[in-house]
């Protein structure tokens, strides 16, 4: 079983910075792929940036040069760095760990970027 427990949304200005936390717990081991997604209500979820076993990074074109994903094996943490944000970057961001070709997902959290 895998838990996953995202922390660090909130509401924050346009131009400003968040740092987003997806604690992993449970069985960690043959991990393929770690990533953040986020929804809009009424929108498909998007793929926002991953880590793919090996090291390889991924980045949505919407958020490249402006978020950074990074792990911390000792804490079995995921985080997304998120600077300069944009009102078009408000929604639901889910982090997501692909094991062994099972997708576990985070409950989600809110962020709204706002004025």
């Amino acid at each position: 079983q895998v838990q996953l427990v995202e922390s660090g949304g909130g509401l924050v200005q346009p131009g400003g910075s968040l740092r987003l936390s997806c604690a992993a717990s449970g069985s960690l081991f043959s991990i393929n792929a770690m990533r953040w997604h986020r929804q809009v209500p009424g929108k498909q979820r998007e793929l926002v940036a991953s880590i793919i076993s090996g090291g390889s990074i991924y980045y949505a074109d919407s958020v490249k040069g402006r978020f950074t994903i990074s792990g911390d094996n000792a804490k079995n943490t995921l985080y997304l760095q998120m600077n300069s944000l944009k009102p078009e970057d408000t929604a639901v961001y889910y982090c997501n760990i692909v094991i062994r070709h099972n997708n576990y997902w985070g409950q989600g959290t809110q962020v709204t970027v706002s004025s």
